[in-house]
Parts: structure tokens; C-alpha cells; sequence
């Protein structure tokens, strides 16, 4: 009788990367939302928002270039590298199964592997994220925290107005991302698979898939 198996994915510091960032993003968007619209949350005040938030961003700019250097010296960042080979039609088949698929109980069209944990569409978002909207909430968040004391910078590039309303646009997207990645977790052989796996480091896996991911 075939039992579903275990598979190792992820090492003690990724788990805990990983959740020092979530944390760390989660914190920033509330003590964010503190200082665009504080009559949301009236208990905190202002001028704390703004340290925490200040605080938080050096916190969390910090573990992501800890975690860039570890996943480039470990090789880890290959997990992150879309395969050109059958990218098209493999992240085809993935949206498929996300967007129709999950709701009719079909198997997930790709399988996990130690060596290539993401489908096509986890690959490329994550770049995403990395590349573009990590660096513009970086790049707006230090804008504006200089902006108060050289103006001249923020005015060079459109106005803190401007600046303010890309970086609220980033925080937004940071926020609709979480959404989508904490259901995403619930779509694995089990709803809590892939929430143990980033708690315990090894997931549960049917015995069988139909194909690999690429």
C-alpha cells in the first residue's frame, strides 16, 4: 500500500528567513497604513509610525541581503531561475490548474523536487518581486524619508506627492501578494502542507505525480 512521502525542502536559516521576512512586511504595512491614514488606526501615534516604520525598513533591507548572499554562495538561487525550456507551456498549464484545475480536485500538473521547489509562475513572480518591487519600495521609501530634509530631491523626480503615491502603490501590491500567497499555501496534497514544510523544513507529497517540474 503506497503512502505519501516526505521530502527534505527547506534548511533552518530559509524558515527563518522567511518568516523574519513576512513578519518584517506584515509590520511594515501596518505601521505604513499608521502614517498614510492615521484616523485607521488613531491608538498609534504618528511620530512612532514613523520609527518603526523607518526601523523596519532597515531591518528587512537587511535580511534580504543576507538572504541574497546565501541563496547565491549556496547555489540556492537557481530555485529562483526560470527554465527556458517548455516555460510557455508549462506556466500555461500551471495558470490552468490554478485558475480551473484546484476547483474540480484535478493533481497538480507539476511536482516538487528538492532541486526545484517553484512552478514557472512561483519563478517568475518571485523575480518580480525581487527585482522590481522590492528595489521601488526601497528606492521610494529612502526618497521620502531624504525628501524631508532635502526637498529638492523628491521635486527632481515629479514631487513627494508623486513619490508617496508609488511607494502607497508598492505597499498595495506587497499586500495583494501576501493574500495570494497565503491561499496559495492551502493547494498542496494537503491545506497545511506547505505551511508545515516552512515550519518543519520537509513537506508531504502523494506517492505519485504525474511529471516534474521543470
Amino acid at each position: 500500500m503506497s503512502t505519501a512521502r516526505r521530502l527534505q525542502l527547506y534548511t533552518l536559516y530559509e524558515r527563518l528567513w522567511h518568516w523574519g521576512q513576512a513578519l518584517g512586511i506584515l509590520a511594515l504595512l501596518l505601521s505604513g497604513l499608521a502614517i498614510r491614514r492615521p484616523d485607521l488606526l488613531p491608538f498609534v501615534p504618528f511620530a512612532a509610525a514613523v520609527r518603526v516604520h523607518d526601523l523596519l525598513a532597515l531591518l528587512l533591507i537587511s535580511n534580504a541581503a543576507l538572504g541574497l548572499f546565501f541563496y547565491v554562495t549556496t547555489g540556492t538561487v537557481r530555485q529562483l531561475l526560470p527554465e527556458p525550456r517548455d516555460f510557455i507551456s508549462l506556466s500555461v498549464r500551471q495558470a490552468h490548474y490554478y485558475l480551473r484545475g484546484i476547483f474540480r480536485g484535478d493533481p497538480h500538473p507539476l511536482e516538487k523536487r528538492a532541486e526545484a521547489r517553484l512552478n514557472p509562475l512561483q519563478r517568475a513572480t518571485y523575480l518580480l518581486i525581487m527585482n522590481v518591487l522590492l528595489p521601488l519600495q526601497v528606492l521610494t521609501g529612502l526618497l521620502m524619508w531624504a525628501g524631508t530634509r532635502w526637498p529638492w530631491l523628491t521635486d527632481a523626480v515629479g514631487g513627494a506627492g508623486l513619490v508617496a503615491l508609488v511607494h502607497a502603490m508598492g505597499a498595495w501590491a506587497f499586500a495583494s501578494f501576501i493574500v495570494a500567497h497565503a491561499y496559495l499555501t492551502t493547494t498542496g496534497h494537503k491545506p497545511t502542507s506547505s505551511i508545515k514544510a516552512m515550519i518543519l523544513g520537509w513537506e508531504e507529497l502523494p506517492p505519485e505525480s504525474s511529471e516534474e517540474i521543470a
